[in-house]
């Protein structure tokens, strides 16, 4: 299994699981062989993380605008410069945690 498809698009501008539930994140990060976005491990709930261990896929790029790092989860190593389909971040305006209206005004202390 290719561990990178520079062609699938993301899954959206938020994560997948927090956005079903009604939850909220941190920072987001998008699968590199899939495109699933999910919160990073700071979130409440870690989904990206937990997408790695669920599917194996262990690339993820920040989905964070500005941002173009990587983390290998099974290598525990950072990367740069990969090159994803767009868009390769969540929506400018949508703030950082987010979205907007579901944080918490205490967001700080639910970090990881």
């Amino acid at each position: 299994m290719s561990q990178i498809d520079p062609n699938v698009p993301p899954s959206g501008s938020g994560c997948v699981e927090c956005d079903a539930t009604g939850g909220w994140w941190f920072h987001l990060r998008r699968c590199a062989a899939c495109g699933h976005v999910g919160c990073c491990d700071s979130s409440p709930s870690q989904h990206a993380s937990a997408h790695a261990a669920d599917t194996g896929h262990r690339i993820a790029q920040s989905y964070e605008p500005g941002e173009d790092w990587s983390w290998d989860y099974a290598a525990e190593q950072f990367g740069e410069g990969l090159q994803l389909a767009p868009p390769t971040s969540h929506p400018i305006a949508q703030p950082a945690p987010g979205p907007a209206g579901r944080v918490p005004a205490d967001w700080q202390r639910h970090l990881h």
